[in-house]
């Protein structure tokens, strides 16, 4: 099913506003966040329109998260993170999907704590994006 409200589904100017596809793997679909407080931060969204995993079959659900391993392998490789947190949120926009954000200690901005949703600290260039995603792209 396609929900035309979502953006997950729709991507185009509605997944604009808060991130840059980077690319699909088996089970989903994975975005560069716009805002890049924490270097690396991506979404892994499911390719279904469910609003929980438990409405995925046992198959889909491995595939899933799968690629939201192989999207933190990505950022390890990539970037060298401290650690990676998940957070699979949903209760506005019912699409399943996962943030992966690196933390550093040397940056330590929210380390030790729960990432902010969206901070608006740090949004880059262009130039600066697609660096980043040629970095990941490397590994995924």
């Amino acid at each position: 099913m396609i929900d035309k409200n979502c953006s997950y589904c729709m991507e185009g100017e509605l997944v604009a506003k808060f991130g840059i596809k980077i690319c699909e793997l088996n089970a989903s679909k994975v975005y560069l966040f716009k805002e890049q407080s924490h270097k690396g931060r991506v979404i892994v969204a499911s390719k279904h329109h469910v609003s929980e995993m438990t409405e995925l079959s046992e198959e889909e659900r491995n595939a899933f998260f799968a690629d939201v391993n192989h999207a933190a392998e990505a950022i390890h490789k990539a970037f060298s993170p401290d650690k990676v947190n998940y957070g699979a949120y949903g209760d506005t926009g019912h699409h399943l999907h996962f943030h992966l954000v690196p933390k550093y200690q040397e940056d330590e901005f929210e380390w030790g704590s729960t990432f902010a949703m969206d901070p608006k600290r740090k949004t880059l260039s262009e130039t600066e994006y697609e660096e980043i995603i040629s970095e990941l792209k490397k590994y995924l």
